[in-house]
């Protein structure tokens, strides 16, 4: 047997044969330099190529993808299968199959994406109000172009736009789509690319046209005049607000409010929700709803379901006997994506820079984008024009004379000299002469050529009329204005969205929200044990039922409409109100706040806190001697939260929490036995809920602030004992004569 050879290694253990110069070597690099050259590209190339729309109101993907299906001749022709398509748009999108498919299909009919949509299609494409209904795959679907397209493409091919190489140079791509009219607003548009993204909301078509028409008339018109509001293809109700669209108006930032739309069916007892907000789907607003209901602040249900069909969306609600259907909803507005808020940020790429316009500035950059468009339309069709004159100018000049055209040709030795010899015999150049020695023998008559230069006075005609077109821009608006209303016409629709004003809506909800008041009593428990009884039911019961081991520590005479507000050993806070409870008795344990709040694992409430104007204060005494005093207005919120995090300081333990509506006295004891009486006037207030508050028992080593509470008037024989002028304080130990008494009560 052969030996083997001895591999040879290097110092750091590798084989030379493969080892790489630099290898496993950290290199110091400049973050800077870094970003310029690997992250600034990418996020160019998101930002323009990919996710922010144009001003003919397409992304390069949805461009591409309908562009390939116009050369395919699917704007007149029959459907093709959605994958051929897809194959196709390979040629200009390179992506894979599943990215241009979905993109189809967000521009499809049967989608329900778009108030206008481009793509006409047969065959499972899915619905945009549907999280869970998928589409078909490619080789199932059918599609093509929507009539609407024509509008997108007319005179595309007479250089009204530019054309540039695609990906691999083999063919041409339009950078932009000679629209018809403003598609940057007649559809939804969002996209997120890096560090900016872009939320367009539809508009009516109509409305559009008209606000368009308007601007070129007059640019200083006001757009609110002639565009109500935004319509969606879902329909829905919009809560119109006059300032607030106004600013989306002008800005192009903003947001507005849309609501489902229900019926009522007293046969059935049910309520039917037929559409809703853009922003939401069917599903995700029934497990909100589903999510209220086991957290018992929706009672009146009985049951709901997703009914929707070939017929459309429906989400049915059964309601319990007695219900108010109405006020319900109100309810469920609130609390669920029943109504939502659309944001908008209008993003517009703009010759080649993204910003974020307002309408008016929108609409003045399609009208300029559009205006050149048609310039350059007439100039294309001012040069044919042209050149067709040329050559039957230069064939009325043979008219003259036919025989000695003929004798012209026939007497030429050679064939390259024809075309000289005609310029020569009849004074033409030389590309009417080409045009002259193409004809067909057959054609040299006066009957052919009578006919092909009769236009000739028209084709002057034309010309002159297309350079005055071109030299006056006022005509060119003109044509602008024609065709926005030819669009308008053959393409509008009624609205789908239904407007109504928000002010009458917050008026409607506020009236709902009224909870009838009544006295009760309230009890809540060491464990976290909640009960709420009327005072009736309370003189008739017997001892209060709670846990073994477990305990009273506060009873509250309150009423029915007072906000509650439970602490827990998490510094966290969940708000409630005494109306979301039911009414119990005192042989139940009644509800377990950690449960019907739905806290987090292992919290556990430590307070309860009441209160109807959130007037007073909150104080805060940690086992360390510090105490926080904290206005409880910081509490009150405009939103219906239901929790607040870091309700107070988490870095030392808490002793207890403490509601006064006003400055008053409080004893403080500490495990040493050291009483301090407290004038929480002394303590300023904050505004900052986790504040750590001040000094105010100094505690020997080892020892802990173990009771606060109120101070009764006459229980110290000597009260300034325990008083101080200055803190923090050592307090004192009880004397001899208020030992014996005060020690039962602490």
């Amino acid at each position: 047997m052969a030996k083997k050879k001895k591999i040879e290694k290097t110092e750091d253990g590798m084989n030379p044969n493969t080892h790489i110069l630099g290898a496993g070597i950290v290199m110091p690099q400049n973050i800077t330099e870094m970003l310029e050259t690997n992250f600034m590209p990418y996020a160019m190339s998101v930002i323009l190529s990919r996710a922010i729309p144009e001003i003919d109101g397409f992304k390069p993907s949805h461009r591409k993808l309908l562009y390939t299906m116009y050369k395919m001749g699917l704007l007149n022709g029959a459907r093709t299968k959605s994958a051929n398509i897809v194959g196709q748009t390979m040629k200009l999108n390179p992506h894979g199959d599943a990215a241009i498919y979905d993109t189809m299909v967000r521009l499809s009919r049967g989608y329900e994406a778009l108030l206008h949509p481009f793509v006409d299609s047969k065959g499972n494409f899915g619905k945009a109000y549907s999280r869970d209904m998928q589409w078909a795959a490619p080789r199932y679907t059918e599609a093509k172009l929507a009539p609407i397209c024509a509008e997108l493409f007319a005179d595309i091919d007479k250089d009204t736009v530019d054309f540039v190489d695609n990906y691999d140079n083999t063919t041409k791509e339009p950078t932009l789509l000679p629209v018809k009219f403003p598609t940057i607003l007649t559809n939804p548009t969002t996209g997120i690319a890096v560090g900016m993204a872009s939320s367009i909301c539809a508009f009516n078509l109509k409305e559009i046209c008209d606000t368009t028409i308007m601007l070129i008339k007059n640019p200083d018109a006001d757009v609110a005049d002639t565009l109500k509001a935004p319509d969606f293809p879902g329909g829905g109700l919009l809560l119109y607000d006059r300032d607030a669209m106004a600013n989306i108006y002008e800005t192009g930032r903003g947001g507005f409010k849309i609501r489902a739309k229900y019926n009522y069916d007293k046969d059935n007892r049910c309520i039917e929700i037929t559409e809703i907000p853009p922003t939401t789907t069917a599903e995700a607003i029934i497990d909100k709803i589903i999510e209220k209901y086991k957290a018992g602040t929706v009672r009146e249900i009985n049951d709901i379901r997703d009914e929707t069909d070939k017929s459309g969306l429906k989400i049915t609600i059964d309601l319990k006997k007695g219900t108010d259907a109405d006020k319900l909803m109100q309810k469920l507005y609130r609390s669920t994506p029943l109504e939502d808020t659309f944001s908008c940020n209008f993003n517009v790429i703009i010759a080649g820079v993204p910003r974020v316009l307002g309408v008016r500035d929108i609409l003045n950059e399609w009208i300029a984008f559009r205006m050149e468009s048609v310039q350059r339309r007439i100039y294309f069709d001012l040069t044919k024009a042209k050149e067709k004159l040329h050559l039957l100018e230069g064939l009325q000049k043979i008219l003259l004379d036919i025989d000695k055209a003929i004798q012209i040709i026939r007497g030429t030795a050679e064939e390259s000299e024809v075309v000289p010899n005609l310029m020569i015999g009849f004074g033409i150049d030389e590309i009417q002469a080409n045009y002259v020695a193409e004809i067909k023998l057959r054609h040299l008559n006066r009957e052919y050529i009578l006919k092909r230069t009769q236009d000739v006075e028209q084709l002057r005609k034309d010309i002159a009329e297309m350079e005055d077109i071109l030299a006056h821009k006022s005509k060119i608006k003109k044509i602008l204005v024609t065709e926005l209303e030819d669009v308008a016409k053959k393409h509008g629709q009624d609205r789908r969205t239904q407007i109504i004003s928000a002010v009458d809506a917050a008026a409607e909800q506020e009236a709902v929200e009224e909870i009838p008041d009544f006295p009760v009593n309230l009890f809540f428990t060491q464990e976290g044990y909640f009960k709420k009884i009327t005072p009736q039911a309370l003189r008739t019961s017997g001892e209060q039922k709670v846990k073994e081991g477990d305990k009273v520590i506060l009873e509250v005479e309150s009423s029915n409409n007072t906000d509650l507000l439970f602490f827990t050993d998490k510094c966290q806070v969940y708000k409630s109100k005494v109306a979301d409870f039911d009414l119990g008795k005192a042989s139940v344990l009644g509800d377990y706040i950690p449960s019907k709040l739905q806290m987090d694992e292992g919290e556990n409430t430590i307070a309860m806190i009441t209160t109807k104007d959130y007037s007073g204060y909150l104080l805060f005494f940690f086992e360390n001697g510090k105490v926080a005093k904290v206005d409880l207005s910081a509490y009150q919120t405009k939103t219906n939260r239901k929790k607040l995090i870091k309700a107070y300081c988490d870095k030392y333990p808490i002793a207890a929490i403490r509601h006064i509506k006003e400055d008053c006295e409080l004893v403080m004891q500490s495990s040493a036995g050291r009483i301090l009486l407290l004038n929480t006037g002394a303590i300023s207030p904050k505004t900052t809920k986790d504040t750590q508050g001040v000094a105010v028992f100094t505690l020997k080593k080892g020892h802990t602030v173990t009771v606060v509470r109120d101070y009764v008037k006459g229980e110290f024989a000597k009260p300034y004992r325990y008083k101080t002028k200055n803190l923090p304080s050592t307090g004192a130990l009880l004397s001899a004569e208020d030992a014996g008494e005060q020690m039962s009560l602490l």
